[in-house]
């Protein structure tokens, strides 16, 4: 494996393990080069079939994960989620992908389950990858995302508030 820092094509491992989500192996490894010597993490994945993703234009790419990672991390830039968070939030929506389409997924289908996974974990995170996603032209679509966000967990609390208030009468 070709070290990452200085590019010398001999490594050792150091350590081998399942990732959290079974789906890949992780490895620590150990460049040997004299000169070098530094340590890197490397993921050995079974190799999926070939899966599209449909754009607006009806043009085809190949599903990329590494295009989705990015995504994420740039919604979740400054927030409390951990790069393994996104590592996972990732496998979750691609093994959802593939689980619903056989070959070829819609884009707008794939921007929709980034949401509900950010939605989830972050509202923050969600919020901004909404504004890019869904195009907003101005502030009121942005309120009105915000507040959608907010009602839906104001009614959660609101509806338990509501519950008790009832059995203290």
């Amino acid at each position: 494996m070709r070290c990452p820092y200085c590019g010398t094509d001999n490594s050792r491992v150091l350590e081998s393990r399942p990732s959290d989500d079974g789906l890949a192996t992780r490895r620590r490894r150990e460049c040997l080069n004299g000169a070098c010597q530094k340590r890197f993490t490397t993921f050995e994945r079974i190799e999926q079939r070939p899966f599209m993703v449909i754009k607006k234009d009806m043009k085809r790419d190949v599903f990329d994960r590494d295009k989705l990672f990015r995504g994420l991390q740039k919604a979740c830039e400054k927030r409390p989620i951990s790069a393994d968070d996104l590592d996972e939030l990732v496998d979750a929506i691609e093994v959802r992908l593939r689980s619903e389409f056989e070959r070829e997924v819609p884009s707008s289908v794939v921007g929709e389950r980034v949401m509900e996974a950010l939605r989830s974990v972050d509202g923050v995170a969600y919020v901004r990858f909404a504004s890019v996603y869904r195009e907003f032209r101005d502030v009121e679509t942005f309120a009105h995302e915000v507040l959608s966000l907010l009602g839906k967990k104001e009614v959660r609390s609101g509806s338990s508030q509501n519950h008790e208030s009832t059995t203290d009468e």
